[in-house]
């Protein structure tokens, strides 16, 4: 069984890898961009992060996989989009900010819990309820919210506060644009699969690779983090590799200067 999923899991990680590298990085031409193309620019910018944010769109996901009538669809989607539109205006505009890394280890942990949650794991290894559901979302929604901070933080916002809130509000705009769009073929596709056999047999395994990819995502975050912090110890340091080259080039030189090294 661990060889089955052994393979899958790992081209995800690596997938999820490079995405990270690109969502952590952006380009001085980037940035330019987003000052040149106006507001339209920030909500685009909102829209296909969210889109692409496969943190957000997995506890979403998890979020909805059990949520059968609209009503309860709209009111757990709200609790988190007004978490998340709190601390991403709010963090933004006064530049309240941490290590990026950090804020998105904390997400995957958000993943892992919504996918422990569904699975009962509460019930079956702590024997109590589940901690309110409404609340809990709130409280991730904040988070989150935290985390596309960190990332508006890194584009250039402008020196004035009005258009400074202003293109924080676009991202917002486009943010939740992006959700809607993303809950649209979410819920679309588990009401499907509701009515069929395989979702009561398969929907313990799909929050286990819930679990599973959150903790992917998790340990890719933190070792993000460690070569923000120690990157001299975790990269190949640039001194020693040059003078690894030296020494292999000692044996091809015609110079006799460095025989008795």
């Amino acid at each position: 069984m661990l060889r089955l999923f052994a393979r899958p899991l790992l081209a995800v990680g690596l997938f999820l890898t490079s995405l990270a590298a690109w969502a952590h990085g952006i380009s001085e031409a980037d940035k330019q961009r987003m000052l040149d193309g106006g507001y339209l620019q920030y909500v685009s910018l909102g829209a296909s992060h969210m889109l692409t944010g496969y943190d957000h769109l997995l506890f979403l996901f998890g979020v909805v996989f059990f949520l059968t009538r609209f009503v309860d669809v709209a009111k757990f989607v709200t609790a988190f989009t007004l978490g998340h539109c709190i601390t991403l205006i709010l963090a933004t505009f006064l530049k309240i900010t941490w290590n990026f890394w950090l804020v998105d280890a904390l997400i995957a942990i958000s993943v892992i819990y919504k996918g422990f949650d569904n699975n009962g794991g509460f019930q079956k290894h702590f024997g109590r309820a589940s901690p309110n559901l409404l609340a809990v979302v709130f409280g991730f929604g904040l988070l989150h919210g935290f985390g596309l901070s960190t990332r508006l933080q890194q584009l250039p916002l402008g020196d004035d506060q009005v258009g400074m809130l202003m293109r924080i509000l676009s991202f917002n705009v486009g943010v939740e644009l992006g959700q809607i769009a993303a809950l649209v073929v979410m819920v679309g596709l588990l009401s499907v699969w509701r009515r069929r056999e395989s979702f009561a047999r398969f929907s313990v395994l799909a929050n286990n690779a819930l679990m599973a990819v959150g903790s992917l995502l998790l340990l890719m975050q933190l070792h993000g983090y460690h070569h923000d912090i120690d990157a001299e110890n975790l990269r190949f340091p640039l001194k020693a590799h040059r003078h690894a080259h030296e020494d292999l080039e000692v044996e091809n030189s015609t110079k006799t200067g460095r025989d008795s090294l």
